[in-house]
């Protein structure tokens, strides 16, 4: 009964007897007995622990990081077993693996610092900009200033309104189980962003091969995450190209597929174009006021649905995103 309450809990578990013999491992601590080198290093981490609390009595502990693959952080904690009379006859140690929560504390903090500072450079305009309108009489120049503070207001905005659809979309674990046509959500996600695409002097084009196709989700979230790739061509591409959408089946899943003649991204850039308020070029993204978050909550709302979304760069040429989906069931 005690080896099965020991293998039930979610941390290893090692027992050493009074000669520094091992003889307990729980199920998760057998991982450790591994040829692997990362578990060959944690496995002697935890035996020197056993030998030190063993032989000075008491109770200690330690952090592990093991680089990897996969990189893991490991909280060791050891203590002396005693007998009723206070002779140490073994030591017993816990394994606690805490790298997920690391990394969720990283993506908090990062999270803080980064939306700390998305949101400090539009606020530090507005208050130079009030400042400056402050004392101005001229009226071209009030209008001028005047236009600048709606801008970098506007930005805010965005940026907040962003951040609460990416909180939502994290926040909703069961989606609604409506049948979206895929083809009216790229139809309304279109004209979502045509405004911007005419400013910018981009030409937004569809392409769509199946127009029946069903998707089941959440519409609301499905078309956010369509024109947020739309919006996002858009932005990076140069006036007089084209940016187009494309609806494929491939089985039981479809793709929608977002081309751009733009910048495209660099192969460095890649694993890290996903990630909250990440730009290629944050010249260009400043300019175009654009919020880091629109391919974070594409991704998020891929994830949601079942499906995964993917890019293929072409440097100086454009890129191609695309969103794939499973199929509604008929």
């Amino acid at each position: 009964m005690l080896r099965g309450a020991l293998d039930a809990l979610l941390q290893a578990v090692v027992i050493h007897d009074g000669n520094g013999r091992v003889v307990f491992r729980n199920r998760h601590a057998e991982d450790l007995a591994t040829p692997r080198h990362s578990d060959a290093l944690a496995a002697r981490a935890v035996d020197e622990l056993l030998h030190a609390v063993a032989a000075g009595g008491g109770r200690t502990g330690r952090t592990l990081e093991l680089h990897g693959p996969p990189r893991r952080v490991l909280d060791l904690i050891g203590e002396a077993i005693e007998d009723s009379e206070g002779a140490v006859v073994g030591a017993i140690a816990v394994i606690d693996d805490i790298s997920e929560r690391r990394r969720l504390d990283a993506v908090r903090r990062d999270f803080v610092a980064n939306v700390s500072h998305e949101l400090r450079t539009p606020v530090g305009a507005l208050t130079l900009l009030a400042e400056a309108l402050k004392d101005e009489h001229e009226q071209a120049v009030v209008d001028r200033l005047a236009g600048r503070i709606a801008d970098e207001a506007e930005r805010v905005g965005r940026i907040i309104e962003d951040l609460l659809d990416l909180s939502r979309m994290e926040a909703d674990t069961s989606l609604p189980g409506d049948a979206v046509p895929i083809a009216v959500a790229v139809a309304r996600a279109v004209e979502r962003v045509q405004h911007g695409a005419d400013q910018h002097g981009v030409e937004v084009s569809i392409n769509c091969e199946s127009e029946e196709t069903e998707v089941r989700g959440d519409e609301r979230q499905l078309i956010s995450a369509i024109a947020n790739l739309l919006d996002n061509a858009v932005k990076y591409s140069d006036v007089n190209t084209v940016v187009s959408v494309g609806i494929a089946r491939d089985g039981a899943w479809v793709d929608v597929a977002v081309r751009d003649e733009g910048i495209g991204i660099p192969s460095s850039d890649l694993e890290r174009v996903f990630e909250r308020f990440y730009r290629v070029d944050r010249a260009r993204s400043r300019q175009t006021g654009g919020t880091g978050l629109g391919l974070s909550i594409v991704r998020h709302v891929a994830n949601n649905h079942g499906g995964e979304v993917t890019v293929e760069p072409r440097e100086g040429e454009g890129s191609t995103f695309t969103l794939r989906l499973p199929v509604a069931e008929a």
